[in-house]
């Protein structure tokens, strides 16, 4: 049986006016996927001999992607926002995850496993990605209106939404510490859970610092 982290995301993401469920407007959020834009969606092949398993690939397949959409949220972030806090905030989620990206990259190379496009956190498509580990996507929806929004607004809708985004990225984390093998995949999902946790509380104090 399964035991999870316990995970304690910031009041914002629940009581927040944003309403994304566990994975945005488009409703993918608990989904269990693993696809790419390569052919990722049959179950991998892994020798019974291997350092690693099918959660450990289901693990790198999925945050990749979900890194590059965060990258992109930042990128818009210090494009968009007038917010120092903001600013800094997206600058550090970009230099933590850019890194991330890589290593995962390398994994799944060694392993001998598809490699997800990137571009798939830019296009926000959900389509050929039916068996990766993913949640906390933003839909084409929630990033055209984050796209549109200026000023407070835009800082407040993109607090909530990383919050969002961050709380996706603790649940694949913590399926991999359940229930993968490879210890660096292991390391780098408690990474994940330590760090965006922190985010997340961080993210919250500046919601509650903001004018009504």
């Amino acid at each position: 049986m399964k035991t999870r982290l316990p995970l304690v995301i910031g009041a914002a993401a629940l009581a927040g006016g944003l309403v994304l469920g566990a994975c945005g407007s488009s409703d993918h959020g608990s989904m269990d996927m693993g696809g790419s834009s390569s052919d990722t969606t049959a179950a991998p092949v892994i020798p019974a001999d291997a350092a690693f398993n099918a959660t450990d690939v289901a693990f790198a397949q999925g945050m990749i992607p979900h890194h590059a959409q965060a990258i992109e949220m930042a990128d818009m972030a210090l494009a968009q926002s007038d917010d120092a806090q903001v600013k800094e905030l997206a600058t550090a989620i970009k230099a933590a995850q850019q890194p991330e990206i890589d290593q995962l990259t390398g994994w799944l190379q060694a392993w001998g496993q598809p490699v997800p496009d990137t571009t798939m956190g830019m296009d926000h498509s959900m389509d050929g990605m039916e068996g990766m580990m993913m949640s906390g996507m933003m839909s084409d929806a929630d990033m055209d209106r984050l796209g549109s929004s200026t000023g407070t607004e835009f800082d407040r809708l993109w607090l909530e939404m990383m919050i969002q985004h961050h709380a996706g990225a603790i649940s694949m984390a913590q399926d991999e510490l359940s229930g993968g093998k490879y210890p660096d995949a292991k390391a780098m999902a408690q990474a994940i859970v330590t760090t965006q946790q922190d985010e997340i509380n961080e993210m919250d104090a500046m919601l509650a610092a903001m004018p009504v």
